[in-house]
């Protein structure tokens, strides 16, 4: 699933691209992408609207319109938008001087929402807590949010309402520099390691956003171009491989139902 640095690295492309241009017109193809709303509707909304900016909130890609609507697009597992023509094409965005930009979803998990403007961001804070890159993700919020909860650190910071936009696999590479193990009971973490965490989790993201994101299967940018995060990989992926700081081996478990990688000396824990 694309993460922050992958949504803005599609948000950094497309903005120059769209912003201050039409929709002249605009092709759902696919129901499953705007239900329980019409898809011909939902299209007639968008055809003859300018677009003013092209943003992001966590992990979601939001197109501003001149009439005050916006354009709120969660790409889930697969989603993606290209320039050039693709396969498994669910919408295509047509520009007044003929440019396409095509929405892409192979396993047709992402959605399209229109909302008005005075809906977007109560709906956007309603999904996501604060921005890890800007200035409220701070110390003091996350140990509030990690003092709460007796679940596995790693499962609470999946949790959109604490970090918005970290997934699985920024996730694991933060807690690697932050040096805790994602098994910890998030209420156990202490002042000093709140500390860290923050400070590793915006370093994670930076060099997520700096690589343009992580290309396993799916994902690429609009220009087509596929990331370079996955070669920067401390520990995601990496299960039986050294650990680059210390040299143990690698290990993979589980948290929360997803796949997770981490060095047991590293990331200490007593299991006993």
């Amino acid at each position: 699933m694309p993460e922050l640095p992958e949504v803005e690295t599609i948000r950094s492309q497309l903005a120059p691209r769209l912003e201050g241009r039409t929709l002249a017109r605009v092709e759902i193809l696919d129901p499953r992408l705007t239900r329980p709303y019409d898809l011909f509707e939902v299209a007639e909304e968008l055809e003859g609207d300018r677009i003013l900016a092209v943003e992001r909130r966590g992990k979601y890609l939001l197109l501003r319109l001149e009439s005050g609507i916006g354009l709120l697009v969660h790409l889930r597992m697969t989603g993606a938008f290209h320039w050039d023509p693709v396969s498994h094409e669910r919408a295509v965005l047509e520009l007044e001087d003929g440019a396409r930009l095509v929405y892409r979803d192979v396993r047709r998990f992402g959605t399209w929402l229109v909302l008005e403007d005075a809906e977007i961001e109560p709906y956007l804070a309603m999904k996501n807590g604060p921005e890890p890159l800007g200035p409220r993700f701070t110390g003091r919020w996350l140990a509030e949010q990690l003092a709460r909860r007796k679940a596995p650190l790693k499962a609470v910071l999946l949790d959109q309402r604490v970090v918005a936009g970290l997934g699985n696999i920024y996730a694991d590479e933060a807690l690697w520099r932050a040096r805790l193990d994602p098994l910890t009971p998030a209420n156990e973490i202490g002042a000093a390691q709140v500390v860290r965490l923050v400070r590793a989790i915006r370093a994670a993201l930076r060099t997520g956003i700096a690589r343009q994101g992580s290309t396993l299967r799916d994902y690429a940018s609009p220009d087509g171009a596929s990331g370079s995060m996955q070669e920067e990989f401390r520990v995601y992926g990496r299960e039986g491989e050294p650990c680059p700081r210390c040299r143990t081996t690698i290990t993979k478990t589980r948290v929360g139902g997803r796949g997770t990688w981490f060095c047991p000396r590293c990331q200490p824990l007593d299991r006993a």
